[in-house]
């Protein structure tokens, strides 16, 4: 895959990669020959990229997802050394997800994260002590959790390295997992994302990114499927993210629901954990 000075040549594709300087230029090669995705060359302003919708920048050992085109929103980058997420660690947030996979009944609390996307859940379950396993089926935000996870590997923070510890990445679909990698699961959650959801800049923004990536997650039906499979898996539990006024999903009713004031959890439960 050559590298272009054309910002056209991106075709039909829905995403591009680019790299931050020249030095960057070997790295966001190799990314893009993974990815199959067009290159675009430092020097091209994403102002004027038509073509794709969004781009990968590769910078050092880092990853961000920025959209293209006049009046685009700063890029999203998964660092789960920030201080926002930190905050998210210790917020209202982490207390209602807790009590919605029943953190502190068993030790330690498996989890299967089955809709990773930036792994910010994920992020504040393994906060809690959950060993989490997140699965990831778009190849451009496994490769942006893959980079979020090595930096923080490598932070000197010695809190932050001990919560990475206990999140693991699987790519690919959920459903395709294999049955070893089920084996002690104890809870399987579900976050599918929608644009009703999107209320603050910083969720619009990110929303806005995943359409491009994941048009499917739009798709209620496909939402519906997977719960349906995770219930057919031998879990304690089986937990739903839902904004507060939406509906269930496959319209299946869950043993109970722990609310906050935008988000709510459905718990579906099999069992006691144990």
């Amino acid at each position: 895959m050559s590298i272009t000075n054309d910002a056209t040549d991106s075709g039909h594709k829905a995403l591009a990669v680019q790299a931050a300087t020249t030095a960057d230029e070997g790295c966001a090669v190799q990314l893009a020959q993974r990815l199959g995705l067009p290159l675009l060359t430092a020097d091209i302003d994403l102002i004027h990229v038509t073509r794709a919708r969004a781009v990968l920048i590769v910078s050092g050992q880092s990853l961000s997802l920025q959209q293209t085109g006049r009046g685009a929103p700063g890029p999203v980058v998964v660092d789960f050394g920030s201080p926002s997420m930190r905050y998210r660690s210790r917020s209202g947030t982490s207390e209602l997800l807790g009590k919605a996979v029943g953190h502190g009944k068993k030790v330690p609390l498996r989890v299967l994260d089955a809709t990773a996307g930036l792994g910010r859940d994920a992020f504040v379950l393994a906060g809690l002590g959950c060993e989490v396993v997140m699965c990831e089926r778009d190849p451009a935000i496994l490769e942006m959790l893959r980079c979020g996870l090595q930096s923080a590997a490598a932070n000197s923070d010695a809190w932050l390295s001990g919560v990475i510890q206990r999140m693991r990445l699987c790519s690919g679909d959920a459903q395709h997992l294999a049955a070893k990698k089920l084996q002690g699961v104890d809870v399987i959650y579900l976050d599918p994302m929608f644009p009703q959801r999107a209320k603050s800049a910083a969720v619009k923004k990110e929303m806005a990114l995943f359409q491009v990536l994941l048009e499917c997650s739009a798709n209620p039906q496909d939402a519906d499927a997977l719960l349906v499979w995770a219930l057919a898996q031998d879990t304690a539990r089986v937990v739903v993210k839902r904004p507060s006024k939406a509906p269930s999903l496959a319209t299946l009713k869950p043993s109970h629901c722990i609310a906050g004031k935008s988000v709510r959890y459905d718990v579906y439960v099999h069992r006691k954990l144990y």
